[in-house]
């Protein structure tokens, strides 16, 4: 499996949304229950700021190689190693080698 290694720029964010299911009554009591194996995946919004053109190339390419759909394995800046997908980045081009790539990341679970 591919590894994303490439350092992102601060400030990172993480999105938590837990999968739960939950069943509200007439009298209004509430009842919820975590939903599947993995029940709490994360998402980062990832900027890499400053880049070089070709550090700009080699992230986008290997980006564009995954499409989308294949996972890879990268370490978030907080927590342990994972399989992520990315399936949207968008690039800017200030000018010459200052490049910023923005990308999200969604943690996927598979063998």
């Amino acid at each position: 499996m591919p590894t994303f290694t490439y350092t992102p720029s601060y400030e990172a964010q993480q999105l938590s949304q837990p999968r739960a299911r939950k069943v509200q009554y007439g009298d209004g009591y509430e009842q919820r229950l975590r939903f599947g194996l993995a029940t709490d995946p994360k998402e980062w919004s990832l900027t890499f700021a400053n880049r070089t053109d070709t550090e700009r190339n080699n992230i986008v390419a290997f980006l564009e190689t995954q499409g989308g759909v294949t996972a890879f394995d990268w370490t978030p800046p907080v927590g342990t190693a994972g399989k992520f997908v990315c399936e949207k980045w968008d690039v800017s081009l200030s000018n010459c080698n200052n490049n910023q790539i923005r990308a999200t990341f969604r943690q996927v679970f598979e063998p």
